[in-house]
């Protein structure tokens, strides 16, 4: 398949920008979406060429100053690879004229996100509103829209689904940042490693956070956690995330489900808002363990320590421990130890601010 080479431009106006509705053509892969105004290159045609011709077109307005704000790569499944051209407009003369490939109307930059568009679309209006220099940005769907991949500037870019109260994703997908800032609900998953000992007391093994975490630095945490990646699931995640942290290979059988845990922390770090709103699956990995075994992720964790189960618990209710640990959830573990146990209908509510 050959690839496309487009233009993209969102005039702007009063804080507005104007946003086409894409409804007129039967064939479109952008069907009642809401988008900018472009269109493909034509022979011999510059991206400025494009712009001003596309523009032209659609609108019936001339583009008086313009500014090439990045390139997007947008990729989906069974289609040709498409490079296009972001711009923004502030400066335009003419009459706003009909056009055949949708309705256009001044919509309010606040407004944006509640309109049907593709979900890679928030996170480039999101740098160009934080007047981000000149980005390349890569945008991955699957066939049927949703989105699976991204990557600002060669790095990759960790996807959430969002979901319903249930905890079922809605469809939609958003980008790791702007998930805890704007406090959308999405899955994450809860490991905790215990030890019985022969006093009959339980250890449980807590990890340290790294200096350089973008939420709550320095703090005792769950043994190991992490979100549920677009499209994945809850024991499978818990599994690379027990791998990635701790260097602890489990198997499904390893891990045993006691409950589920809904979230909420309002915090800010490192000058930025942070509001998380999760549900996580919470689970007991119990097999033997020694420390000296564990190979510790150093970017997301600083040590990992085996601490008995009421002084951590003491700790976190007195605040004795620098911790960011959820004190029903760690409750829920000694309960879960205590024989006939049954996670059928567990689900734990709290906040932590």
């Amino acid at each position: 398949m050959k690839s496309k080479l487009t233009t993209l431009c969102y005039i702007e106006k009063d804080g507005q920008y104007l946003m086409l509705h894409r409804v007129s053509k039967k064939e479109d892969i952008n069907k009642e979406k809401w988008i900018g105004i472009g269109g493909h290159f034509e022979e011999g045609e510059s991206p400025e060429d494009c712009l001003l011709r596309e523009v032209k077109e659609e609108t019936g307005l001339t583009l008086t100053s313009y500014r090439l704000r990045g390139i997007v790569t947008f990729c989906l499944s069974e289609h040709p690879t498409e490079y296009m051209f972001l711009y923004t407009a502030d400066g335009f003369e003419g009459t706003l004229q009909e056009c055949d490939e949708g309705v256009l109307k001044w919509i309010d930059k606040k407004e944006i996100g509640h309109l049907n568009l593709w979900d890679g679309d928030l996170l480039f209006f999101d740098l160009l509103w934080q007047e981000v220099p000149f980005f390349s940005l890569k945008l991955c769907y699957h066939e049927d829209g949703t989105w699976q991949g991204a990557a600002l500037n060669g790095r990759e870019l960790e996807l959430f689904d969002l979901c319903r109260e249930d905890g079922t994703p809605t469809g939609h997908v958003k980008e790791r940042s702007m998930v805890h800032r704007d406090g959308d609900l999405h899955r994450t998953v809860h490991m905790w490693v215990v030890r019985r000992r022969k006093d009959g007391g339980v250890d449980v093994l807590l990890q340290r956070r790294s200096k350089d975490k973008d939420a709550y630095p320095d703090c005792y945490d769950i043994s190991s956690a992490g979100h549920v990646l677009a499209g994945d699931d809850y024991e499978s995640s818990a599994l690379r995330e027990l791998e990635e942290e701790l260097g602890i290979r489990a198997d499904r059988e390893d891990l045993r489900l006691i409950g589920f845990h809904e979230g909420y922390a309002s915090a800010s770090f490192w000058g930025q808002p942070y509001r998380n709103r999760e549900i996580s699956a919470v689970y007991l990995y119990e097999k033997p363990i020694k420390e000296s075994s564990l190979v510790l992720q150093e970017s997301e964790v600083e040590e990992a320590v085996f601490m008995d189960y009421d002084e951590i618990l003491a700790g976190i209710r007195d605040g004795s421990l620098k911790n960011c640990i959820y004190p029903g959830e760690f409750e829920l573990i000694k309960k879960a130890l205590e024989p006939g146990y049954t996670a059928k209908g567990v689900r734990i509510r709290e906040a932590y601010e």
